[in-house]
């Protein structure tokens, strides 16, 4: 493990992306640093890449009955809303583009240099990204706890993810 800095706050996606470039080793993982998913949770996602996906994300939303999700509400209904947006957009049947819990092979990691986004709707241009050069990407339900002083919230960062969307859907043209 190493530590990588950054000389000013540029933002999530920015930062995962810095993240993932200098990542070596045949799979790589993203998680958000408040735990929110158990990091034993890796065993789910190395299962799916283990069975031929190029990517697997954690879903919060995916009905499993081995699985507990602990969320608000609020947070529930804005991020369904927020999903369903972002599947008429063009990333697909994906019930849950925001989980920050997302394992890679190393041939997926062609991604990170193509992302522009650089803030909290980084994880849907990586998705249609994603689906445009052909990637299986397969979603497991994973154990997530709701955890206090997130830094996103619904009118906080809701029309800004918004704004990202759709500008990397535009960037990404009729192909995705």
């Amino acid at each position: 493990m190493r530590l990588l800095r950054s000389e000013r706050n540029r933002g999530k996606g920015a930062a995962v992306r810095q993240g993932m470039l200098a990542a070596r080793g045949t799979l790589r993982l993203f998680t958000d640093a408040d735990g929110a998913t158990p990091i034993a949770e890796v065993n789910r996602l190395e299962s799916a890449l283990a069975s031929g996906a190029d990517i697997a994300i954690g879903s919060r939303w995916l009905p499993d009955r081995g699985v507990s999700v602990n969320a608000r509400r609020h947070r529930v209904a804005a991020e369904r809303l927020f999903n369903w947006i972002v599947a008429r957009l063009g990333v697909g049947a994906i019930a849950d583009s925001q989980c920050g819990f997302k394992a890679f092979t190393a041939a997926a990691g062609d991604l990170f240099p193509r992302l522009r986004t650089a803030g909290f709707g980084f994880d849907v241009e990586l998705l249609l990204l994603a689906r445009v050069l052909g990637y299986r990407v397969v979603e497991v339900p994973v154990n997530w706890t709701d955890q206090a002083g997130s830094k996103t919230g619904i009118f906080k960062s809701g029309p800004r993810m918004l704004c990202e969307v759709v500008l990397a859907r535009l960037r990404r043209g009729k192909a995705a």
